[in-house]
C-alpha cells in the first residue's frame, strides 16, 4: 500500500537494477511524454539508455512509499560525469552538440550533468530540492569547479522560441572562458530579437523551470542553441562557475537540514 507522505532517499545507483529503474523513469519521461528516440532506445522493455551510460554516476531520488509500487519507487534521475569519466567514454555526452573545448582546457575540475528528469507525480514540490540536495553533496565532496550540461526546450520549432532565447542570449550569457558554441551542423543562433523587443513575461512563461533555477544560482547559457531532432527538443548548454556564484546564489551548495 502506498502513503500519501513522501518517504524520500537521494543517493547514487547501487547495482544494475537501479540504473534500470532510471532507465525506465528517462522512457517515461524523454520518450513517452517528450516524444524522444535514440540508437540505444529499448521500445520494448521501455527503456532509455545510450552508449554514455556506463560512465555516468547516476543519482537517483528515492520515494520508499512506492516500494511495493508497479513502477517502483524511483522519481527522480540526475546523471552524472567527471573528467575521468569522460575519458573513459572519449567524450562528454554535450560535446555531440557543443564545442566543449574552453572547458577542457580549463584545467578545472569539471562535472556535466544529464538526463535530469521527475517522475510527474512529483513535479512543483519538494522531490526537486532533495534531488539538489544530493547533488549539492556530490558537488561539495569531489570539489567540482564548473557544472555544466544541456537543457532542452521541448519542440524544434525555435519561431515560438524567440523571445526566451533571445533573453538567454542577451542577459545571460556565459563569459569568453566558458563560452561553448553549438556544433555548427545544428547551431541556431539565439539573438533572434534585439533586447528592446523581447516581451520579458512572454519569454520567462516559456523558459522552462529547471532552466530559470540554474539562471536563479547564477548561471550562464552557451553560444547558441542546438536543434535536436531526434529527441524533439531545442537545446542549450547550461554552465556554473561556484567561483562565480555569490553568497545569495549558492543555495544549491549550501544544504541546510
Amino acid at each position: 500500500m502506498t502513503s500519501d507522505t513522501p518517504q524520500f532517499e537521494c543517493r547514487l545507483a547501487a547495482d544494475s537494477a537501479e540504473l534500470e529503474a532510471a532507465q525506465r523513469l528517462r522512457y517515461r519521461v524523454f520518450v513517452s511524454e517528450l516524444g524522444g528516440n535514440g540508437e540505444l532506445v529499448d521500445h520494448e522493455n521501455q527503456l532509455e539508455r545510450d552508449r554514455f551510460d556506463p560512465f555516468f554516476d547516476h543519482l537517483l531520488l528515492f520515494d520508499h512509499s512506492r516500494d511495493d509500487h508497479p513502477d517502483g519507487p524511483v522519481v527522480g534521475v540526475y546523471r552524472l560525469m567527471q573528467n575521468e569519466g569522460a575519458e573513459r567514454a572519449g567524450a562528454f555526452y554535450s560535446e555531440s552538440e557543443y564545442d566543449l573545448t574552453p572547458l577542457k582546457t580549463s584545467g578545472r575540475k569539471l562535472l556535466e550533468l544529464g538526463r535530469s528528469c521527475l517522475h510527474e507525480n512529483y513535479r512543483g514540490g519538494m522531490a526537486m530540492y532533495h534531488l539538489w540536495n544530493g547533488l549539492a553533496d556530490y558537488v561539495r565532496a569531489r570539489d567540482i569547479e564548473v557544472l555544466f550540461g544541456v537543457a532542452s526546450f521541448h519542440g524544434t520549432d525555435v519561431e515560438p522560441l524567440k523571445e526566451a532565447l533571445s533573453l538567454l542570449h542577451h542577459n545571460h550569457l556565459a563569459p569568453e572562458d566558458l563560452r561553448v558554441r553549438a556544433q555548427p551542423e545544428a547551431f541556431q543562433a539565439m539573438d533572434l530579437l534585439p533586447i528592446d523587443d523581447i516581451n520579458r513575461k512572454q519569454a520567462m512563461l516559456a523558459i522552462p523551470a529547471l532552466i530559470k533555477a540554474y539562471l536563479r544560482l547564477g548561471g550562464f547559457v552557451g553560444e547558441g542553441a542546438f536543434v535536436d531532432h531526434a529527441f524533439n527538443t531545442t537545446d542549450v548548454c547550461l554552465l556554473m562557475d561556484t567561483k562565480r556564484m555569490n553568497e545569495r546564489k549558492t543555495g544549491l551548495y549550501d544544504r541546510k537540514a
